[in-house]
């Protein structure tokens, strides 16, 4: 029985829905991306958004013209990206700005990065990459404003530490890169907020050493970037699927509470930590990510990590997503909150949940959240990850709560591996790859959250709950006070109707 009191509680901190990543910014040039996003900005919100791909050549900021002399000149343009930002703007999304891949004209190296090819070589003249930040910040503020562009983060390049992301992973070189991006970026405006190393986990020394260059070289540094994944090496992989195990589900909090701990010891022991990638899988095509485990193993992260970092950055929105080169079915492992056609996963409902919470936390531990609202409602997220295989792994759940007046009204929102579950609908609808518009409204219309209600006394104050839980649920429970108007109404008799009484039942 978890016995809860509404005494010495603490905010809960919207961290959680701080950032939101994207596939390669070049796919904002797409209808279906469009709609996507608006349907997670509103039932979710995030503030923020981030990916790769804004230097990538399909935007087409860098170019080189060819004048008549036989030489070139840099040209910059912002036709695409404008476009691309100002949505986002409309959308109420700041972006939080990556700086990468390398433009093709500025490449040392052709060695590139996933189906679209992102460049991963350090420049050949890095004169014209300072002239190219300079430009491309120096257009950001003309065009949104400086007191609108200091709010964006900007984030030099991604994840160096690995040969697949930057050239060798040389770290020498990334900080030279970074040391002069960061100077850029100042020279504009030394107000305008710079940081990495954008590393993924099991390189954390590379945290300790960045940190020290930048001490040791003046170098400016706002704040300090890192991605989260959970999943072990993989076991199987197929020319269409990765399949991988999870580790435990306190693995992601451990670390970011590691990393913390290294910045604290640092010459900076006091800046802002944001995580700008996080999953289970890093892969898009683990299929993990179609599955209510996927919601329910999150769960504790949205709950838990605000209190380590400055923000954590969900890893993506949106199933368009072309690093493993266009998706070839329906269900296919993506990353994103929403599937092809316009079908949120159950991720998607889990972040819905958390949107609805309370601003002060009244108890939390590794199996739930509660939260009470401004007008003394309380609202719940309560989950069950279960990642043994099999059918029968419910849990019982007991919550005792404080409440303020006679009679509440309770209304439960669960997905599971029956409800809310598209992914299951389409097992069963065969896989079809690419489904007919009939199949994708029954995908949509089976990927709704069950809803129960009902309405309890409240004896001396206190509301007693009792909560079964089946395989991989997460449910939001929303607590109000009923203000029963029956008495207003003139001769209202319910068993008047066939088959009903007066009384309303629990």
């Amino acid at each position: 029985m978890k016995i809860i009191n509404d005494k010495d509680n603490q905010y809960f901190s919207n961290n959680w829905n701080y950032c939101i990543g994207t596939g390669r910014l070049g796919l904002a040039l797409q209808k279906e991306y469009w709609d996507h996003l608006k349907l997670v900005q509103e039932k979710i919100s995030f503030q923020f958004i981030r990916g790769h791909g804004l230097l990538h050549d399909d935007i087409g900021i860098y170019r080189e013209l060819n004048l008549p002399d036989g030489s070139t000149k840099p040209f910059y343009n912002f036709t695409y990206i404008n476009r691309i930002f100002d949505s986002y703007l409309q959308l109420g999304l700041r972006p939080f700005i990556e700086f990468g891949f390398m433009p093709q004209a500025l490449a040392s190296g052709d060695q590139t990065i996933f189906a679209w090819e992102g460049n991963v070589t350090p420049p050949n003249d890095y004169d014209k990459w300072y002239n190219l930040i300079h430009a491309v910040v120096s257009h950001f503020i003309d065009r949104y404003g400086l007191e609108e562009v200091k709010k964006w983060p900007f984030e030099v390049w991604n994840e160096p530490n690995l040969v697949n992301f930057w050239k060798d992973a040389n770290k020498e070189e990334y900080f030279k890169l970074y040391k002069i991006t960061a100077s850029a970026v100042k020279d504009v405006c030394p107000d305008l907020k710079v940081g990495g190393p954008a590393i993924c986990g099991g390189s954390d020394e590379w945290i300790t050493d960045f940190l020290t260059f930048c001490k040791n070289e003046n170098v400016p540094v706002d704040f300090v970037s890192r991605h989260a994944y959970t999943s072990a090496k993989p076991h199987k992989v197929t020319p269409e699927y990765y399949y991988q195990e999870l580790f435990d589900c306190d693995h992601m909090l451990d670390e970011l509470k590691e990393v913390r701990e290294l910045i604290h010891s640092s010459p900076f022991p006091h800046l802002p930590f944001h995580i700008t990638e996080y999953n289970t899988s890093y892969s898009p095509i683990n299929p993990v990510h179609d599955t209510p485990l996927n919601a329910a193993y999150l769960a504790r992260v949205l709950s838990e990590a605000g209190d380590y970092v400055d923000s954590f950055s969900y890893w993506t929105f949106s199933d368009v997503f072309e690093e493993a080169d266009v998706p070839k079915a329906q269900f296919h492992g993506g990353f994103g909150l929403v599937a092809l056609n316009g079908i949120p996963k159950p991720t998607y409902h889990l972040f819905s949940f958390f949107n609805k919470l309370g601003e002060i936390i009244l108890h939390r531990d590794t199996e739930c959240i509660v939260t009470k609202r401004g007008d003394d409602s309380i609202t719940i997220v309560v989950w069950n990850v279960v990642m043994k295989k099999g059918h029968d792994f419910n849990k019982d759940m007991s919550i005792d709560l404080p409440f303020p007046y006679k009679e509440a009204f309770i209304k439960r929102q669960t997905i599971d591996e029956n409800h809310a579950n598209p992914w299951k609908v389409w097992k069963q609808m065969g896989r079809p790859r690419f489904p007919k518009q009939n199949e994708i409204e029954t995908l949509i219309e089976v990927a709704k959250p069950q809803i129960r209600t009902e309405r309890k006394l409240v004896i001396d104050g206190r509301l007693p709950l009792t909560i079964t839980l089946t395989k991989n649920e997460v449910s939001f429970i929303e607590i109000s006070r009923v203000k029963d108007e029956t008495e207003t109404y003139i001769e209202l008799d319910d068993s008047l109707i066939p088959s009903y009484s007066k009384e309303w039942s629990s």
